[in-house]
């Protein structure tokens, strides 16, 4: 017997998007919408693909929502996919455990959704599959829910549903910890997982999946985001494929600046860079781009002077490119040009190259910063790389970033 089945996970449906005010010139009101398309996106794949079922292995949702219309949205999906005679397999993650009307809102017939107390195994009757999953009760399940999941049914095509990040999957918490092997242990053929957002075939043997949210949602979820159709042969996989549903694409774009010898040539590099990225990774989609700039260059100053204007420059390409081309910012993280030979023997080089590793200075700034955190949006300080390492107390990668601006200031001074 031959069938396929749907893996997706974290849809974070309605997710309110926020921070997006903050760059100009977005389409926020398209962006705010793609979770929905690619809900559409999801179920139109299965159907055209005439799988048996389709599991959600958490975080449907996005925590509460200010009215009725998110899970309504999903109901109607639902309808669709019963009208092609497809079964649904949902387990709860951290943020439909967050939202009190998720557990109020009677769901569709075809869809099941899995206990929140323990372990639970269905049937789907139509190919004999047997399903082993639990939701979270609360946003924190509070240990190693797999510990509990039952053995495998012997003459049975077995699949585990668990919303995790296993050991560990930076940046994402560590709910329902466990291991790889744990897993494997079970005997099941196919473990569906969530929470982790990059697709991820962790093993093959059996297989451990995370297929990666629907629909990225900020320029920290770059790339293609999808499901995964799996192809099952007389219960063997024969098949694990990725699949994008994805509406809008996020990609960074770096643009070496070295080998510019003014802004004309560099302007020129950040066209071709961005031309290439709307043709290759956005996949015909409309992207948003956020373009980084680096390497050792003689432009470092003018760069640096440039601030604000430099993003509507460099929007001001993409516009010519496409009207499908969005840039989110421009980061400067070019050097200005032989800064070490200029500096070499420099007392305030010396102690600017010194401070990013005094643990004294580390000290006193984890002391500042708990104030700041605690007034800076969260949104703004998950945007940046070097916020996030600051807030988890290593300012290592704050202060190299800080120094190596005051050292450019030091060598247009004395250039």
């Amino acid at each position: 017997m031959q069938f396929r089945f749907l893996h997706a996970a974290d849809l974070h449906l309605d997710s309110p998007m926020r921070g997006l005010s903050n760059y100009e010139g977005l389409p926020t009101d398209e962006i705010r919408s793609t979770t929905r398309r690619a809900l559409d996106n999801l179920v139109t794949l299965a159907i055209e693909r005439q799988v048996a079922f389709v599991i959600i292995a958490g975080d449907l949702y996005d925590g509460d929502w200010d009215d009725f219309g998110t899970g309504l949205y999903f109901c109607g999906a639902m309808r669709r996919l019963k009208e092609a005679s497809i079964q649904v397999y949902l387990a709860r993650g951290n943020h439909d455990a967050a939202s009190a009307q998720t557990k109020r809102l009677p769901l569709p017939d075809n869809v099941h959704s899995f206990a929140t107390r323990a372990p639970e195994s269905v049937v789907h009757s139509a190919t004999g599959t047997v399903l082993h999953g639990q939701g979270y009760k609360d946003r924190d399940p509070g240990g190693n829910l797999a510990a509990a999941y039952p053995a495998r049914q012997s003459g049975r095509f077995n699949i585990g549903v668990l919303h995790t990040a296993l050991s560990g999957r930076p940046p994402h918490a560590a709910y329902a910890p466990c291991t790889a092997a744990e897993l494997a242990g079970k005997g099941y053929d196919y473990w569906a997982l969530g929470h982790v957002h990059t697709h991820e075939i962790v093993s093959t043997d059996p297989y451990i999946v995370f297929p990666g949210n629907t629909q990225g949602r900020s320029i920290l979820e770059c790339g293609a985001k999808g499901v995964v159709v799996v192809t099952v042969d007389d219960g063997m996989i024969g098949a694990v494929e990725h699949v994008p549903v994805d509406v809008v694409r996020w990609a960074e774009v770096a643009v070496q600046a070295e080998p510019c010898l003014d802004r004309a040539a560099l302007d020129l590099a950040v066209r071709d860079k961005l031309h290439a990225a709307v043709c290759g990774d956005a996949d015909g989609l409309p992207l948003i781009a956020r373009v980084v700039l680096f390497g050792e260059t003689t432009l470092h100053g003018q760069l640096l002077e440039r601030g604000g204007t430099l993003r509507e420059e460099v929007r001001a390409i993409a516009a010519a490119i496409s009207d499908r081309l969005w840039i989110e910012k421009v980061v400067v993280r070019t050097e200005p040009e032989a800064t070490a030979a200029t500096l070499a023997g420099d007392d305030v080089a010396q102690v600017l190259d010194d401070a990013i590793i005094d643990s004294d200075l580390q000290i006193a700034l984890a002391a500042e910063f708990m104030s700041f955190f605690s007034k800076l949006p969260a949104d703004l300080v998950e945007e940046s790389e070097l916020l996030r390492q600051a807030r988890g107390g290593s300012f290592e990668g704050l202060l190299a970033d800080a120094a190596s601006s005051l050292k450019a200031h030091l060598v247009q001074e004395r250039s």
